[in-house]
């Protein structure tokens, strides 16, 4: 592990534990040229298959946007970050179980939706505005009913 202060490649490690529910090990490091201590963490690599996109262009699966666009629609509301990481881990999950190369972005879009369905109501309806394509404020209401009539039921 290269130094990031004086950019030297030999270190120790000082000292290891798990974190991040068990999927990261987190390690302390103390540089053998300066001295200093950093720290670094170590994930498996996982290998996630390709987003197509609806334009037909391919790219990397990217946990951030899932992120951005969830902590979007629950801006404002009471959900703690926490139950958003582990909706992205259990998306991540999902995708990598899958054993797929390629993944339309829209079954990615669909899991996010069924992980705000079951977080918060407000954000489901938020995230439904800009992901389905209504055509007007009747196709709205008609989901808020269903979302509503969903809810009865549980």
């Amino acid at each position: 592990m290269r130094c990031p202060f004086c950019s030297a490649i030999d270190d120790k490690v000082v000292d290891t534990r798990p974190s991040d529910n068990e999927q990261v090990i987190r390690r302390r490091r103390e540089c053998t040229g300066c001295g200093r201590r950093f720290t670094t963490y170590e994930r498996v690599d996982e290998v996630l298959p390709l987003v197509v996109k609806k334009d037909d262009r391919r790219e990397a699966f990217d946990r951030a946007k899932i992120l951005s666009g969830l902590k979007k629609a629950c801006s404002k509301r009471p959900v703690p970050l926490e139950v958003l990481e582990k909706a992205v881990d259990r998306i991540e999950r999902a995708l990598e179980e899958s054993g797929e190369k390629e993944i339309p972005s829209s079954r990615i879009g669909d899991a996010v939706m069924a992980a705000l369905r079951d977080i918060d109501d407000v954000a489901y309806v938020r995230f439904a505005s800009v992901y389905w394509p209504f055509r007007d404020v009747d196709e709205l209401m008609a989901e808020l009913k269903n979302l509503i009539e969903s809810r009865g039921r549980r």
